[in-house]
């Protein structure tokens, strides 16, 4: 079953506030968790959804976010300052790059350009995103026990170096942020691929989660999937991944190796013409470049490997 990731999830989990940049409310029967901070924007909604859900925000334990994009980590300052008690966990490297000024800017500013979001700031509030204190440097084989459910972390790189993903087996709910890619299309018939600093590590953490078995999957925008779903999706995002490698290839080659050109002509005919990607489209082509970019090393890098056979 596919479902939008709002309101009740099942009788632990609920998303928060909207489907496109959920988080995800697991309660336990002595501790509360919440995962992935979406946008800055909506930091004043993610509040008032804890508030709403728990009935005080103190009660929000452990803030743990999957990976360091501007859209998933967006209100941890915000929660952080209004929170008090809150202990916010991540991959250690995330700590480093909030401390540069320029990781900072850029986040900023791709939080921008969601001018549909800005009128949501009914009061004016300063939401820049700043760093903030990160209690916990999760790594895998990590367990934090919420009373009741067991918060297990596995490291699952390939979309970024520090993608993780969260695992509850007492409900066998998986939380894997994008690190297994976004369902996109009117029909949700469109698996995104979204590995941008390994392929193969893409690779293999898409195995690693199909060894989980979840009957549960929470995905870091749009939908939740259970059941058969559930159970078909990381399979189907393993073939995909193979298929879009090839589609970029050809892409590269159509552009005699120009990476630049590569990209802007997939943008046009993938996203521009075909449709269906509800991304932003300049964090799109962010995105989609990096990839490109990937790929054509590794294209150099195989040649490079064949002559040295030859």
């Amino acid at each position: 079953m596919k479902r939008l990731a709002e309101g009740k999830i099942h009788e632990r989990i609920n998303a928060i506030p909207n489907a496109w940049y959920p988080a995800y409310i697991i309660r336990g029967d002595e501790r509360n968790m919440m995962i992935d901070a979406g946008v800055n924007l909506l930091g004043p909604q993610y509040l008032a959804s804890i508030k709403e859900t728990l009935g005080d925000p103190g009660l929000l334990h452990y803030l743990f976010l999957t990976h360091s994009h501007y859209d998933h980590l967006g209100s941890a300052y915000y929660l952080w300052r209004h929170i008090s008690g809150l202990k916010i966990g991540a991959h250690e490297r995330l700590e480093g790059l909030l401390q540069k000024p320029s990781v900072l800017e850029m986040m900023n500013r791709l939080s921008s350009n969601h001018v549909d979001l800005l009128g949501q700031n009914t009061a004016g509030e300063d939401l820049t995103m700043h760093p903030f204190e990160i209690r916990f440097h999760l790594k895998q084989g990590d367990k934090f026990s919420l009373g009741g459910l067991t918060c297990r972390v596995y490291e699952t790189p390939g979309h970024t170096r520090d993608s993780l993903a969260f695992y509850f087996p007492e409900i066998k709910a998986l939380f894997p942020g994008e690190s297994c890619g976004v369902i996109q299309g009117e029909e949700g018939d469109i698996i995104q691929v979204e590995f941008l600093s390994s392929y193969q590590d893409y690779i293999d953490s898409l195995n690693l989660m199909i060894s989980l078995e979840p009957a549960i999957i929470c995905l870091g925008h749009g939908l939740v999937l259970t059941s058969d779903d559930a159970k078909d999706f990381l399979r189907c995002s393993l073939e995909e991944t193979f298929c879009y490698r090839e589609m970029i290839e050809t892409y590269l080659n159509e552009a005699h190796g120009d990476v630049e050109k590569a990209t802007q002509n997939m943008a046009h005919q993938e996203y521009d013409i075909k449709g269906g990607i509800f991304q932003e489209r300049n964090a799109y082509l962010t995105n989609l470049a990096a990839q490109v970019s990937h790929i054509a090393g590794m294209q150099k890098q195989r040649a490079r490997s064949q002559n040295e056979c030859s």
